[in-house]
């Protein structure tokens, strides 16, 4: 059997996407016949990097090249081995292959190749398609900017008025300590430092902050004192201060929205009146998705805004950011003026993005250290009043002082925290320990599961809201009676670790609407009927939906034989025509990954029979995360939960690197 014949079998195994042999043979085709670049070696290179990218990674490290990458990939130990045979002679060592590849016309090496729009680029050990190449030096140039920014401010001496910075911040560091001593009423467990506070203090300072957490830590609760912090200092031009909210789904814009004008009207009563909050916040209009925020356009990558078509914004906050890709990345970056400040929330231990890149990640890897150096210890104490604790001081770089961990949650304290703790640790043992502790109904653990013990959960979790449906809207608007039903679906939801095979999502969906059918709570008559909820899997802009927004089919109120989807948007309710809409899939069982933005009071985690590479530790805490009330998990191998909590997922990136 060839190489190529070899790939090809692989691809229809389902071992390897089938656009990594295609991929192989276009770039070894753009060398002149009988050069080397067009050869085999260059050939397994690009399937390695096409395998990988599909699998979030940004590139490929000459030393998995070089070495076994089976682990990465999840085949056997003989797999790797016996395709890289056929492949013939190959270089070695990552020394071997760095020289090979940097004599590839279709590789720039980088730096000192000459740049002739090669499609892949060879750097720091590293290969890379061009444009993640692009991305990572993008997103890294725009951070090591605004961080370089605070950085100089830090090395100034801070009085407490700020007089003696020859490059101040822009507010007085007195400015900020009198309103965070507002803004800031309540005690800190043990009497610790308030790292709420302190991550206040810290993004008035400069161009970039990332708040990173847990559930529960507060950083909705963090970001709304923030804004009100920025709209205090900014005193008479307060309402001139442009704001966007953003997040990575329509579902997470949504929440954060709410979230924020929730905490501003609370803060406008307890400052008793000293801040016009709520009419700043209304002032500030709605969360959007990222792509509605940057301009998406359909039919191209593309956005409307970029650095020739700024945002028009002073302000950006960006929720669920460890759902935000590399190029996702890149695009906010590259259209954000070099005046505003952007904000990025998110928790770096959940999942990262379906696409490539694992940015939060890698830009807060070590936030749980902190690494404070003298001048931002001053500047905290100087600002909000926080001495910052002696194991977090340091040096750790420009962008360690401007990352904030938040590290106590006020919400994960009972079992469900316990229990995302101990997977977040690693710790194999404790978890199986919480789950079979009496929780008192907040932790429920199926070891032995059967398809019936899912059907069945399903069922009772999804009954109140079909009942609702069942009942019609009675006296209440239509629109009242459609978001009274959305919010009763968002009480329960079953998530998934894979989406194929008797546990995936693909078969689970029909299964459930089957039982659901036969218990009388659903009427199917062929693929849109009242009750489905659907799940929007590309963006549409013609529509104004996008990927991961969640809505459920009812009836129209002016044409009773038509069907609609209705979404919640911020707190409002909007709908579709069934039929416009082209790119859905059902939704009573949906993969954890597509969860990531959202909360249930009851989530039921389903994992599969056999252990994988996607079942990682990451997967298990983000599911855990989604649930406000109650946590259902079944697993029909027992095996599989300890195997998942031990493995780690790794992503190949060299921003790390880039930014060190």
């Amino acid at each position: 059997m060839s190489f190529y014949e070899h790939i090809d079998m692989l691809a229809e195994g389902g071992m390897l996407r089938r656009l990594g042999p295609v991929f192989a043979r276009f770039i070894t085709a753009l060398a002149p016949q009988g050069s080397a670049a067009a050869g085999t070696p260059l050939a397994l290179a690009c399937l390695l990097l096409s395998e990988l990218e599909g699998r979030g990674h940004s590139c490929l490290q000459l030393g998995a090249l070089a070495g076994d990458p089976s682990s990465m990939l999840g085949w056997s130990d003989d797999d790797w081995p016996g395709l890289c045979a056929e492949a013939g002679e190959l270089p070695q060592g990552a020394a071997g292959w760095q020289a090979y590849l940097q004599e590839c016309p279709q590789v720039l090496a980088w730096p000192g190749g000459t740049d002739s729009g090669q499609p892949l680029v060879l750097a720091g050990g590293r290969l890379y398609l061009r444009r993640y190449w692009s991305d990572e030096n993008t997103v890294a140039d725009a951070v090591r900017a605004r961080t370089c920014e605070s950085e100089k401010q830090g090395r100034n001496t801070f009085s407490e008025h700020g007089e003696e910075n020859v490059l101040r911040p822009r507010f007085a560091a007195s400015q900020v300590r009198h309103w965070l001593d507002q803004l800031f009423t309540h005690a800190t467990r043990e009497g610790g430092a308030d790292w709420q506070k302190i991550a206040c203090a810290i993004a008035t300072r400069g161009g970039l902050a990332v708040i990173t957490g847990g559930p529960g830590t507060g950083k909705t609760y963090t970001v709304a004192r923030l804004l009100a912090l920025l709209f205090a200092v900014e005193g008479e031009h307060a309402g001139q201060l442009r704001v966007a909210l953003a997040a990575p789904t329509g579902k997470a814009a949504a929440r954060l929205k709410q979230a924020i004008d929730d905490a501003l009207e609370k803060l406008e009563e307890s400052l008793h009146g000293a801040l016009p909050l709520r009419a700043l916040a209304e002032r500030m209009g709605g969360a959007r998705t990222l792509h509605s925020l940057l301009g998406a356009r359909p039919d191209t990558r593309a956005f409307r805004h970029n650095a020739g078509n700024p945002l028009d914004v002073d302000v950006l906050i960006v929720d669920e950011a460890s759902m935000v890709h590399l190029e996702m990345m890149a695009s906010l970056l590259d259209a954000l003026p070099p005046t505003a400040r952007l904000i990025l929330l998110g928790d770096k231990d959940q999942l990262a993005s379906v696409e490539a890149g694992s940015v939060l990640g890698d830009l807060c890897h070590d936030a749980q250290v902190g690494g404070y150096n003298a001048a931002t210890a001053a500047f905290v104490q100087a600002a909000s009043g926080q001495e910052l604790p002696p194991e977090y001081l340091g040096n750790a770089g420009a962008l360690a002082q401007q990352t904030v961990m938040l590290r106590q949650s006020r919400r994960f304290g009972g079992p469900i925290g316990q229990l995302a703790l101990a997977v977040n640790q690693g710790d194999a043992e404790t978890a199986r320990a919480v789950l079979r502790a009496d929780s008192g109904g907040q932790l429920h653990w199926n070891e032995a599961a059967q398809q019936e013990d899912m059907l069945r959960l399903a069922a009772e979790g999804y009954r109140p809201f079909l009942e609702l449906v069942r009942q019609g809207r009675g006296a209440a608007s239509h629109d009242e009676w459609a978001a009274s039903v959305l919010q009763a679906f968002e009480g329960f939801r079953l998530l998934c670790a894979v989406r194929e095979g008797e546990w995936g999502v693909s078969g689970l969906n029909d299964s459930i609407a089957q039982r659901l059918e036969a218990q009388g709570l659903l009427k199917r008559r062929g693929e849109w009927y009242v009750g489905r909820p659907v799940m929007v899997t590309r963006n549409d802009y013609a529509t104004g939906v996008y990927n991961g927004d969640i809505g459920l089919v009812l009836p129209d109120p002016e044409r009773p034989a038509s069907l609609r989807v209705y979404f919640s948007d911020a707190g409002q309710v909007r709908s579709v025509l069934a039929t416009r809409l082209r790119n859905v899939e059902t939704a009573f069982a949906m993969t954890v990954h597509k969860s990531q933005g959202s909360e249930f009071s009851h989530t039921v985690l389903v994992l599969p029979r056999e252990a994988s590479s996607v079942l990682a530790r990451e997967l298990v805490y983000t599911g855990i995360t989604r649930a406000r009330q109650h946590f259902t998990l079944l697993t029909p191998n027992p095996g599989v939960l300890p195997d998942a909590i031990r493995r780690r997922t790794e992503r190949t990136s060299g921003l790390r690197s880039l930014l060190a």
